[in-house]
């Protein structure tokens, strides 16, 4: 046991030492809690969670060294402990509320981010994308609605890009290069080796009147060491309300590929009178060497579904996708590359009413389908009256072990969450 303590110990001070390349740091990291050894030390603030290493970062030089992102993800690795993955979740605009950070360790433990900094009183926003690469947030284009409009005026698609650094102590939310082509309901995924973000498709459009408004086949990609955004090559055609992610090696000779699936291409009415969309049963695929698109067949035949449920995906330990999965109604499927087809895995342990949305998300191998509801509660006091308070349900489902388990948490928002708005993406640190 005590050769073990000490190899652990050399292992803590050998990383932060790395880290700074200073024989002072690495002494001043000897000592990060008085009275116990240094790898018993590391461990206990591993694992604190993400609130409260937050909050700790100020207590000493030492403390804020290992709790910072650049020490802390490569100690969790040296100390053999799991990755640990946050739910980041826009509950609605971004200019009104603030997004929140749950760590799923401790269900309880909410953490505010700031909002975005944009003025409410000139536009709302919505259908924008939000994704973390490494340890920066970012939220990528939308449409914006005049707020000063009534009734609600017509969208356009913006350009804007934001990002917030998680391993300050304090947040706060950067203004990127705008993009070169606005867009709201697009696909987009993080770079490979954590270079950048990737876009593609998306546009504009009315949430009551989907005939008002744009769509792209416009391609580009971000490098956060220039700074800049570069295009690449067009889609096939335009697309919008569509997903994407990084698919490794599944291209021909092994390429790396950016995979857009589902969304819409066109736009009908039944009747000459209600609105309908028409939804791409099939994906596209740009080849990140070559540089050039290809089509992929239809993904489910006529009939089978009317369009593309919520869609995550699960990365191994060094964050390249291994298996994609998708919620249609109460069913959760795996996407099979070989066939090109979505098979059946799961089906949800609860179900989940048709009038309801759900989130559907993946941390820590495991897949979480999300539910918003008021559910009455006992308060406290003489009266002991019931009162119904906001609950926020995780369905999560192992997909190694074929089980379920459900959690419940209370989140610190006051209406329903409608996950058909609502953003959601994960961060790693």
């Amino acid at each position: 046991m005590a050769s073990s303590s000490s190899s652990g110990a050399g292992r803590v001070a050998g990383t932060l030492a790395l880290r700074r390349g200073s024989a002072a740091v690495a002494a001043a990291a000897a000592s990060l809690i008085p009275g116990l050894p240094d790898d018993v030390a590391a461990v206990i603030l591993c694992l604190l969670t993400f609130p409260d290493q937050s909050r700790l970062r100020a207590t000493s030089r030492a403390w804020r060294l290992l709790l910072s992102a650049a020490s802390l993800l490569p100690l969790r690795r040296s100390l053999h402990l799991p990755r640990r993955h946050l739910l980041c979740l826009f509950p609605t605009d971004p200019s009104l509320a603030s997004p929140i950070l749950l760590d799923p360790a401790a269900p309880t433990a909410w953490w505010p981010l700031p909002p975005l900094p944009c003025s409410p009183q000139l536009y709302g926003l919505a259908n924008f994308a939000a994704l973390a690469v490494g340890r920066h947030l970012y939220v990528l284009g939308g449409s914006r609605f005049d707020a000063r409009s009534y009734p609600l005026g017509h969208p356009s698609p913006s350009t804007a890009a934001y990002r917030l650094d998680l391993a300050h102590s304090r947040h706060y939310w950067e203004r990127l290069p705008d993009m070169q082509v606005p867009r709201g309901s697009f696909a987009c995924a993080p770079a490979p080796s954590g270079s950048g973000v990737i876009v593609a498709g998306g546009g504009s459009r009315h949430p009551t009147f989907p005939s008002n408004g744009s769509r792209t086949d416009s391609t580009e990609w971000y490098d956060a060491t220039a700074r800049s955004w570069r295009a690449a090559a067009s889609m096939p055609r335009d697309r919008a309300g569509c997903v994407g992610f990084v698919a490794h090696g599944a291209g021909d000779g092994g390429e790396d590929e950016f995979w857009v699936m589902g969304g819409y291409d066109g736009y009908t009415t039944l009747g000459g009178v209600v609105p309908n969309d028409v939804y791409c049963r099939n994906a596209v695929a740009l080849g990140l060497w070559s540089g050039k698109w290809r089509e992929i067949g239809d993904m489910w035949e006529e009939g089978e579904r009317r369009r593309l449920g919520p869609v995550a995906a699960l990365s191994a330990e060094d964050g390249r996708i291994t298996e994609v999965f998708m919620i249609d109604g109460n069913d959760v499927f795996r996407y099979d590359f070989d066939s090109n087809r979505w098979l059946r895995e799961a089906t949800t342990r609860r179900k989940i009413p048709d009038t309801e949305s759900c989130g559907f998300v993946s941390m820590n191998g495991e897949l979480y389908v999300l539910r918003s509801a008021k559910v009455p509660v006992e308060a406290s006091g003489p009266w002991r009256q019931l009162k119904k308070k906001l609950t926020l349900e995780f369905q999560v489902y192992n997909p190694g072990t074929k089980k379920w388990r459900v959690l419940t948490t209370h989140p610190p928002v006051h209406a329903p969450i409608d996950f058909r708005t609502a953003a959601l993406c994960t961060v790693e640190l």
